[in-house]
């Protein structure tokens, strides 16, 4: 199975056209189109980055009344 990958964006009338593909005419192939999010910048990728304060018993078990094997 030989894949080749492109990357554009969906014009104004949504239609695609792919050129140039490297395969021969009137061969079968399968087609999946994947949507990307576009990237974010710096500030908003990391927005949760150094917001933490403080952990409090970072160790300690959680929830453990809402186990039933526990109890």
């Amino acid at each position: 199975m030989q894949a080749y990958r492109t990357e554009t964006v969906v014009p104004q009338d949504g239609e695609l056209r792919l050129k140039q593909l490297p395969f021969r005419p009137g061969e079968l192939v399968e087609v999946i189109i994947l949507s990307r999010r576009m990237e974010l910048s710096d500030g908003q990728a990391f927005a949760l980055k150094d917001t933490v304060v403080k952990y409090d018993a970072p160790t300690d078990p959680v929830a453990t009344e809402d186990w039933a094997v526990m109890q």
